[in-house]
């Protein structure tokens, strides 16, 4: 039924202007359909939605929106560039760490917050590789 339908991300943030400078200017989404109940930011063929929830933002432990890149250490740096620091998990079983990159056989990935700790990240990884 949904298995052919994009899929959005839903974050909650406190700041809505924090939120747009961040998600517009530091990852380069482009912002579209904005409403008092919030924006969408459109990244490739699907986006993310923030809205402001003071009360519910920052408060998932786990990653909100996953990207695919092609080359996650240009993608730190690019990122590092514009203010962007990287969350170090060591714990995760059967992953190594390089600096900012998590490895997982084939796979590298990246973990970062939003202005109010969203957390956010991106791999090699997706279904059409």
């Amino acid at each position: 039924m949904l298995g052919d339908k994009d899929v959005c991300a839903t974050i909650a943030v406190r700041d809505m202007a924090a939120a747009t400078e961040f998600y517009g200017e530091v990852l380069g989404l482009q912002a579209s359909n904005e409403s008092p109940g919030g924006t969408f930011f459109k990244s490739g063929n699907s986006g993310v939605f923030v809205y402001p929830s003071p009360g519910v933002a920052g408060t998932n432990k786990a990653t909100y929106a996953a990207w695919s890149v092609t080359d996650v250490e240009g993608t730190i740096e690019g990122l590092k560039a514009k203010g962007v620091s990287f969350e170090h998990y060591d714990d995760l079983p059967g992953v190594t760490r390089e600096g900012d990159v998590h490895i997982m056989g084939a796979m590298k990935a990246a973990w970062f917050k939003d202005p109010d700790g969203n957390i956010l990240s991106f791999s090699n990884m997706s279904d059409k590789q």
